[in-house]
């Protein structure tokens, strides 16, 4: 596993660890073995069980927000941080996939929690699934909605987002480019204005999503996060994209926890063909595709539903 290569605006930020008097909302952070800070903030009911949210891509932690009113009704703690490079996480230059799980062993050790159950959203899989691999002892179950399969492993591309075929395709064929589209893209995805383009643009998501996303609460939770996302920098944004292209570091097979995979039959940026491929593979899944829900409005419509079964797992 590579060693951390942080930032050196870490002495500024770590003047503000630790503050006794934050709500739950409010950014916290916490100091990392072997220098660096791992921001994260609290959903939901903070007497509740522990469940660690993975953000999708590109966005953070305050994704969460989308499951904040069904946690407090069901009874679930969400904890969700920022992956490094994102928002007010530290940068980790050559992380790798399997670099995650011991960043949420130190979270989970801060927090005092013992056992706990994770919940990936779309870019947020792999994370979830690396953490299951790696912790089996701690990780009770995890929920995977509209999650992002491991790309190196499919057949072919026919059932992502043409966005990423066409990111992919760069990274193969010119990273230089790729990552120079990533530094003129910041300017413009991490201002204010960014959520009013982002809502200008709902008319060309198919109308399930379009719907679900005329909720200001959840229209928010989902772009205002990724505008967060870009405060980092664009090189934290574009490290995190990488890891989508790379090996995950182990089988699926391997992950023999219960998983709940939920997906939508209408779901534009994974196909659920490709989330069935994922399901053939792990051996203690139980999988719900959801007629007339798209990427957005799974999450968005189903998510006391899905907070119910994960912690029924």
């Amino acid at each position: 596993m590579s060693a951390p290569h942080f930032k050196a605006t870490d002495a500024e930020l770590a003047a503000q660890v630790g503050s006794a008097n934050r709500s739950s909302r409010d950014l916290q952070r916490i100091s990392l073995e072997g220098g660096g800070l791992l921001a994260f903030r609290e959903y939901g009911d903070a007497n509740g069980a522990p469940v660690i949210f993975c953000h999708g891509w590109p966005s953070s932690c305050t994704m969460a927000e989308l499951t904040d009113d069904a946690a407090r009704e069901v009874g679930a703690r969400i904890i969700s941080p920022d992956r490094p490079g994102i928002s007010a996480s530290s940068l980790h230059r050559e992380r790798t996939l399997l670099d995650w799980p011991p960043l949420v062993r130190q979270l989970a050790d801060h927090l005092g929690l013992g056992e706990f159950r994770m919940l990936g959203i779309s870019g947020g899989a792999p994370y979830v699934f690396a953490t299951a691999y790696a912790m089996p002892e701690r990780v009770r179950a995890i929920a995977v909605v509209s999650g992002a399969p491991p790309i190196v492993d499919l057949a072919d591309h026919l059932g992502l987002l043409p966005l990423y075929r066409w990111m992919l395709a760069l990274h193969r064929r010119n990273p230089k480019l790729l990552r120079l589209c990533f530094r003129i893209a910041r300017p413009l995805a991490s201002v204010r204005m960014s959520v009013k383009i982002a809502r200008s643009l709902l008319r060309f998501l198919q109308p399930c999503d379009r719907e679900a996303l005329r909720d200001v609460a959840a229209f928010n939770a989902c772009f205002e996060s990724q505008r967060r996302a870009w405060r980092g920098g664009a090189e934290g944004v574009m490290l995190d994209a990488q890891i989508y292209a790379q090996p995950w570091g182990f089988r699926l097979e391997d992950v023999d926890l219960p998983v709940r995979l939920w997906h939508g039959k209408m779901d534009r940026t994974f196909s659920y063909r490709v989330a069935e491929e994922v399901e053939k593979r792990l051996p203690n899944v139980k999988a719900r595709y959801v007629e007339n829900a798209g990427h957005y409005s799974l999450p968005i419509r189903n998510m006391r539903e899905i907070l119910i079964d994960l912690l029924a797992a």
